[in-house]
């Protein structure tokens, strides 16, 4: 689309969209695309939550708020993937985006994404301030990387090593208890205390690397197509478990670093 933010460096190009959520639509290495193209996938950013948000509800001291049910029987990734963003600036290999947080989050403030392209990787930053009110907050990305690429000799291999991963309930909301990581497939939040670290190589291709001081990992290798790891900075429905407070006086920063280099000269 016409106003789509497009960064390049190098063999490598990003395309951004500010009317569809502020996600990534596309990321190319050598002229081949990394992420999945249907809506909805690409990269798409969450806040002021992550992941699942245990039956919608939110309590913060003495109240409760009912935030919209939109995975069923919770809300999941936030509330800013469904706005349009504005840009706040933009260079060849740089894109500052803003997006207000309104209703249906109950408390004021701003979501800023920076985008800086290298020839040799992406970082992603988020910033979440509030007006005034304390409030809980977490932020990530939800990227969809594709399993099969053309120049790669076989599909997409994930390599990280989680210290534990959080036991699942029913509700797909952690149980409290911390469990040695299960064998996929997964669609589950594991821990790494020491920082996110993933390895995903498309053999032949190209080696992939993330990179996050978070420590949580959400892990979705269940469609057929892509496989998603979301470095995010609490684990589901951590907003009310493990709470981590936005003040006027101390913002949420969250950063991800995605690297990559060739394996061959394609």
């Amino acid at each position: 689309m016409s106003d789509d933010v497009r960064l390049s460096a190098g063999t490598a190009t990003v395309t951004i969209a500010p009317d569809d959520g502020g996600a990534i639509h596309s990321l190319t290495v050598a002229g081949t695309e990394l992420l999945r193209q249907d809506p909805g996938t690409g990269c798409f950013v969450m806040a002021p939550w992550a992941g699942r948000l245990g039956y919608g509800k939110l309590t913060v001291g003495d109240r409760t708020y009912q935030l919209p049910i939109d995975n069923p029987p919770n809300s999941i990734h936030g509330t800013v993937r469904d706005r349009a963003w504005e840009v706040v600036s933009r260079t060849a290999n740089e894109a500052i985006l803003r997006c207000r947080l309104t209703a249906p989050w109950p408390f004021a403030g701003t979501v800023v994404q920076t985008f800086t392209l290298t020839e040799s990787g992406l970082t992603l930053a988020m910033r979440i301030t509030t007006d005034h009110d304390p409030f809980p907050a977490q932020g990530g990305w939800h990227p969809w990387f594709l399993r099969e690429v053309a120049p790669a000799t076989g599909p997409l291999e994930l390599g990280f090593h989680p210290a534990w991963q959080y036991e699942r309930g029913p509700d797909y909301l952690p149980t409290g208890r911390h469990i040695p990581p299960t064998p996929p497939p997964w669609d589950d939040c594991f821990a790494m205390p020491d920082g996110v670290r993933a390895r995903l190589t498309w053999p032949g291709f190209l080696e992939f690397t993330i990179t996050s001081p978070v420590t949580d990992v959400v892990v979705w290798t269940l469609p057929e197509e892509s496989l998603s790891v979301e470095a995010q900075s609490g684990p589901p429905n951590g907003l009310n478990t493990e709470p981590r407070t936005v003040t006027p006086n101390n913002p949420l920063d969250v950063r991800v670093d995605w690297a990559w280099r060739q394996l061959t000269d394609n």
